[in-house]
C-alpha cells in the first residue's frame, strides 16, 4: 500500500503518522545546536615547546629537529610542519583523515616522551594539543580609553569584563588579547656590573635566594594556634634596589648599585589598537555542542549592563560577532 492508497483508505491514521512526524520534528529541532560549523575533528596535532632566551637558530637545532626526526616515523602522517621562532618550537603534524584523533594523538605524546632526553633541561615540557573545532572565539569585546593606560585597561578588562562573562551558560573560555600585566623590571647597567665583576647569573642567584616566602609552620599554646608567615616577596622598587647580590668581609653590593628596579608593563611586545587607539579585547569561545546565539544574546545584555557600571571614559564595543552570519544563514 502506498502512501497515497493509505492516507485515503485510512485517514485516521494517516493524519495521526502526520502528527508523530511533527511532534518529533519540533522535539528534534529544539534540540539542534546552532553553531558556524559543523563539528569535525580535524586530525591535526600540535606539539609546542618553549625554550626562553634561545634565538630561532639554537630552537631549530636542539629542539625542533630532535622532535621532527622521532615524530616522523609515525604512521598515516599527511603533513609534519614546524616553526621556530625566538623562545619558541611549534610542530604541526596533520594526519589522514582515515586516522583516529585519539590514537594519533597518543602516538604523538609517546614519541614526544622518548625525544625528551634530547632536548636541553632547561627548556619547558612540551604541550601536545588536538585541533579544536569549538576553539576559535565567536565574539570579540573591546575596552578602550583616550585617558587610560593599558596596565589599567588590562586590570578592568579581567575583574570585570572577564569576570562577568564567563559566568554565562555553555561559555568554555574568556581569554584576553592584548593584555599587559604589571611587572618589576630589573635593568642592569652593564659598566658598573664590570666594576663590581658581578654577572647577570650572580642577580638571579641573588632573587632566588632573597625573594621567596618559605613556610614558617604555626606556634601552638594553651588555648591558642597561630600560622606563622614569612614575608619574604619583594613588593616595591624599592625592596629591590636593597637586594644584596654579594655580601663578604670587605663589601655589600645591592642591586641599586649595578641597576635600577622599576615597576612596568611585563609585555611591551604585544599591543592592540583600533582606530589608533590603544585596547585591550576579551574573546567569548563556547563550549562544544553549545548555542552561540544564546550565548551572543547573553553577552549582548551583560554589556550593556556593563557599561552603565563603568566609568564613563570606558567604551566597551563589539569588535566582531560570528553569530551574525549563523542568523543569517538560518534566517
Amino acid at each position: 500500500m502506498t502512501l497515497s492508497e493509505l492516507s485515503i483508505n485510512r485517514p485516521v491514521l494517516a493524519t495521526v503518522l502526520v502528527l508523530i512526524i511533527i511532534i518529533f520534528g519540533v522535539i528534534g529541532y529544539t534540540s539542534l545546536a546552532v553553531r558556524e560549523y559543523p563539528n569535525v575533528d580535524n586530525p591535526i596535532i600540535t606539539v609546542s615547546v618553549g625554550y626562553p632566551g634561545a634565538n630561532a637558530e639554537v630552537i631549530e637545532n636542539q629542539i625542533t629537529e630532535p622532535l621532527e626526526q622521532n615524530i616522523n616515523g609515525i604512521p598515516g602522517i599527511r603533513s609534519l610542519m614546524s616553526q621556530s621562532s625566538q623562545g619558541n618550537s611549534r610542530i604541526t603534524v596533520e594526519f589522514e583523515l582515515s586516522v583516529d584523533l585519539e590514537t594519533a594523538a597518543n602516538d604523538v605524546r609517546d614519541k614526544v616522551s622518548r625525544a625528551m632526553r634530547y632536548l636541553p633541561r632547561d627548556a619547558d615540557p612540551p604541550t601536545v594539543a588536538k585541533a579544536d573545532a569549538d576553539a576559535d572565539p565567536i565574539m570579540q569585546v573591546t575596552v578602550e580609553s583616550p585617558t587610560r593606560s593599558l596596565l589599567q585597561l588590562s586590570e578592568i578588562a579581567e575583574l570585570t569584563v572577564k569576570e562577568r562573562l564567563q559566568t554565562i551558560s555553555n561559555v568554555s573560555a574568556v581569554e584576553i588579547w592584548g593584555e599587559n600585566r604589571y611587572s618589576m623590571r630589573l635593568w642592569l647597567d652593564p659598566v658598573r656590573m664590570a666594576s663590581y665583576n658581578i654577572t647577570p647569573m650572580d642577580v638571579k642567584n641573588a632573587l632566588d635566594r632573597e625573594n621567596i616566602e618559605l613556610p614558617a609552620g604555626s606556634i601552638e599554646g594553651d588555648h591558642i594556634e597561630q600560622s606563622i608567615r614569612t614575608m619574604g616577596l619583594m613588593q616595591t622598587p624599592e625592596e629591590f634596589n636593597n637586594m644584596v647580590i654579594i655580601e663578604d668581609d670587605y663589601r655589600i653590593v645591592r642591586f641599586g648599585d649595578i641597576g635600577t628596579a622599576e615597576l612596568d608593563t611585563e609585555n611591551r611586545k604585544n599591543i592592540l589598537r583600533r582606530n589608533g587607539i590603544p585596547m585591550v579585547s576579551c574573546v567569548i569561545i563556547p563550549q562544544p555542542g553549545a548555542n552561540q546565539i544564546v550565548i551572543a544574546n547573553e553577552a549582548a545584555l551583560r554589556i550593556d549592563q556593563m557599561r552603565k557600571d563603568l566609568p564613563e571614559d570606558i567604551k566597551l564595543d563589539v569588535a566582531f560577532d560570528n553569530t551574525r552570519f549563523i542568523r543569517a544563514s538560518i534566517s
